[in-house]
């Protein structure tokens, strides 16, 4: 099975951006301007990226971009040869529960494998990927799977 590293847990989490907003006493901190959050081999960029936090961890993780500059994601995999990469309007990942929840323009490479929509949720766990088409119906699912 393919799940991401679980040595990326221990590391350090990294943050680069050009204005930070940290507001402790609310639990998170807002990072803008081609931001940058790096964990082991996980990196996720944005425009901007909202870290959440229950004052001893890190909760959630909200990446949003646009149409010109998409938030993106990547994280190498136990067993591939190929990381994981994603991009969407807007990426949420639940630490937790290691979901990944790409909204918008959402595409997902894993290994040779791809798949696009206007949502896809990937549970890094399990090894799982839900595609749906966008809510109006323009983005329908599509994948292509190399066997």
């Amino acid at each position: 099975m393919a799940i991401a590293l679980s040595t990326d847990k221990g590391q350090p989490i990294n943050v680069k951006a050009q204005t930070v907003i940290i507001d402790e006493k609310a639990g998170h901190s807002i990072y803008s301007g081609n931001a940058k959050v790096m964990q082991g081999s996980l990196i996720l960029s944005a425009k901007k990226i909202q870290i959440y936090n229950n004052q001893k961890t890190v909760t959630k993780v909200i990446a949003k971009g646009n149409k010109e500059q998409r938030a993106h994601y990547q994280q190498n995999q136990e067993n591939q040869s190929r990381f994981i990469e994603a991009t969407a309007n807007k990426i949420t990942y639940l630490i937790k529960t290691e979901m990944v929840h790409l909204k918008g323009n959402a595409h997902l490479t894993q290994g040779f494998d791809s798949f696009s929509g206007g949502t896809l949720d990937y549970d890094i766990k399990n090894d799982k990927v839900i595609a749906e088409k966008s809510n109006d119906g323009t983005q329908r699912v599509r994948f292509k799977i190399k066997l």
